[in-house]
C-alpha cells in the first residue's frame, strides 16, 4: 500500500512539471523477450535553467527493492559512459561474444549483477558524457566539483520523482577517475542533509574500484612493476636514487639526466605491458587510451572474437547504442547527440582536483561506511598507491590483512579499519576489478553491502 501511495505521488510530481522525464523499458533490440527486471530511462534537468540534461539508466534491485539498498554508479574518464558499469562490469546484461556480422549485437543475461540485491542508478557524467547533453554552449563546461553540484542536485530530484525510494539506504560509488568526484558528492549529500535540505538522502556510505585519488598515484606505478618482477631490484634502487621518489618525466629537472635516462630503460622495460591488467594481451596500450568508438580502428585490426585484445568487446556497445530503434527504446531525445561514444573526449572538462584525501578523512569523521577494491594486476592505479593514501588517513586497523575467500579459493586480501573503512584487493582483477573478476567482485559487493565480513 505504502509502495502505491508513493508510485501516486511521484506521477502526480511528473505531471505538474517535474525536472525529470522517464520512460520504462520492457524490451531492448538484441535481447530475446522482454526484460526479465525493472529498467527506467530518463533524462533530469540540473543546472542554471536546467540547461544540463542528465541521462540515466535505472535498475531496480531484483530481490526486493522496497528494502533494498540503492546506489548511484558513475563511471571514470572524465567522460566514460555508465553504460560501461552497467554492461561490462556490474549490471545484469552483457553482449554475446560472437563476431560482429552487422546486426544487432546480442544481448544475454549476467549471473553476477550487482544488482540481484540493490538497485542502481547508472548516470551518465558530466555533461557531454554518453547521453547527456548540453542545451547551451555555457552550459557544456564542466569540472569535478561542477560535476558533484550537478550530481547532488540530479539525486534530490530524482528523489522527487521517486518518492518510494527514499527511505532505502543510499550509497554512491563509481570507479578510476570518478574517485575524484565520488567523495566529493558523497560529502555535499551529508552536508544537505546536516542543513535540512529536503529531501533527506538516507546516506550510509560508498564505494570505489580502483580510485583515482591524490597525485603521487602515478609513482607507484614504478613500485608495482618492481613487486611483479617488470624491473629488477636493483634497477628499482638505482630509480630511487636517481629520481628520489618522483617518476613523472614532466616534473623531473632537465639537469637530472640520470634520472631521465633510467626512466627511459623503465619505459623500454614496460613496452609490451597491458596497464589496465599486466596479464592480459598487448594491445598497444589502446583499452584505456581510446576515446574514439572503436570501430573506427584500423582495417588491420581482426574481428571482435578472433583477438583477445579486450579492447574490441567494446566495439559491440558501439555498434549497437547508435542504431536508432535502440535510441528509440531507451528514449532517447533526436538530434542531441550527434554519435554516441563510450568514452568521450571532452575538452569542455577543466580538472581542477587533484587530491580527495580531506574528503575521505571528512567523511570518515562523520562515520559513513566505505569499501575500496582494487584489481590487483592494475598498473594504471596500483592497489600499493591506494594502500598508501588509506594508510595516510591515520585510522586504526580493526581486522588485520588476511585472505578473503570464494569456493574455498583465494580471492584477494582484505584489512579494515575504524573509520568503518574496508579496503580489498581482487586477485587477478584488472583496471576496473568486475570486468575481470565479475563473480569474485560479486560475492565482495553482497557481504560488504549486507554488513558481513568478506
Amino acid at each position: 500500500m505504502r509502495r502505491l501511495l508513493m508510485i501516486a505521488i511521484a506521477i502526480l510530481c511528473f505531471r505538474a512539471g517535474s525536472a525529470s522525464t522517464t520512460g520504462r523499458v520492457e524490451y531492448l533490440p538484441g535481447f530475446q523477450g522482454p526484460l526479465p527486471f525493472y529498467l527506467e530511462t530518463g533524462y533530469v534537468g540540473v543546472g542554471e535553467n536546467e540547461d544540463v540534461q542528465l541521462f540515466y539508466y535505472f535498475i531496480q534491485s531484483e530481490s526486493n527493492p522496497d528494502t533494498d539498498p540503492l546506489m548511484l554508479w558513475i563511471t571514470g574518464g572524465p567522460g566514460c559512459s555508465s553504460i560501461t558499469g552497467l554492461l561490462y562490469e556490474i549490471g545484469p546484461l552483457k553482449f554475446e561474444a560472437v563476431n560482429y556480422n552487422g546486426n544487432i549485437p546480442n544481448l544475454i543475461l549476467k549471473p553476477y549483477s550487482w544488482t540481484k540485491m540493490a538497485s542502481i542508478i547508472f548516470l551518465d557524467i558530466p555533461v557531454g558524457t554518453g547521453f547527456s547533453y548540453a542545451r547551451t554552449s555555457n552550459a557544456s563546461y564542466s569540472n569535478e566539483i561542477k560535476l558533484s553540484d550537478h550530481a547532488y542536485e540530479f539525486m534530490r530530484k530524482w528523489f522527487e520523482s521517486h518518492p518510494e525510494f527514499i527511505s532505502n539506504r543510499f550509497y554512491v560509488g563509481g570507479d578510476s577517475y570518478s574517485g575524484m568526484s565520488v567523495p566529493i558528492i558523497t560529502q555535499l549529500i551529508s552536508n544537505g542533509n546536516d542543513v535540512g535540505n529536503e529531501p533527506y538522502i538516507n546516506l550510509k556510505g560508498y564505494i570505489l574500484g580502483n580510485p583515482l585519488t591524490f597525485p603521487e598515484e602515478t609513482n607507484y606505478q614504478i613500485r608495482f612493476a618492481n613487486g611483479m618482477g617488470l624491473i629488477s631490484d636493483e634497477f628499482y634502487e638505482t630509480l630511487l636514487h636517481t629520481c628520489g621518489g618522483e617518476y613523472r618525466s614532466e616534473y623531473v629537472s632537465p639537469n637530472n639526466l640520470g634520472c631521465l635516462r633510467n626512466l627511459e630503460f623503465y619505459e623500454a622495460c614496460i613496452d609490451g605491458i597491458e596497464p589496465p591488467n599486466i596479464l592480459e594481451s598487448y594491445c598497444g596500450g589502446r583499452i584505456w587510451l581510446i576515446k574514439l568508438p572503436t570501430h573506427k580502428l584500423p582495417s588491420e585490426h581482426q574481428p571482435l572474437s578472433s583477438s583477445s585484445c579486450r579492447i574490441y568487446g567494446y566495439e559491440y556497445v558501439y555498434n549497437w547504442l547508435n542504431e536508432g530503434m535502440v535510441q528509440e527504446a531507451l528514449h532517447i531525445r533526436k538530434g542531441t547527440i550527434r554519435e554516441w561514444i563510450r568514452c568521450s573526449d571532452i575538452s569542455n572538462f577543466t580538472k581542477v582536483v587533484t587530491d580527495v584525501r580531506p574528503y575521505h578523512l571528512n567523511m570518515s569523521n562523520k562515520g559513513y561506511r566505505s569499501l575500496i577494491y582494487s584489481g590487483d594486476h592494475d598498473m594504471m592505479i596500483p592497489h600499493q598507491s591506494t594502500q598508501a593514501w588509506i594508510t595516510q588517513l591515520n585510522y586504526s586497523v580493526t581486522e588485520q590483512w588476511r585472505s578473503w575467500k570464494l569456493n574455498g579459493q583465494i580471492a584477494g586480501y582484505t584489512e579494515s579499519y575504524s573509520n568503518m573503512m574496508t579496503f580489498a584487493t581482487v586477485k587477478g582483477g584488472g583496471h576496473t576489478a568486475p570486468e575481470y573478476k565479475p563473480e569474485e567482485c560479486f560475492a565482495m559487493f553482497k557481504r560488504w553491502i549486507f554488513d558481513q565480513p568478506l
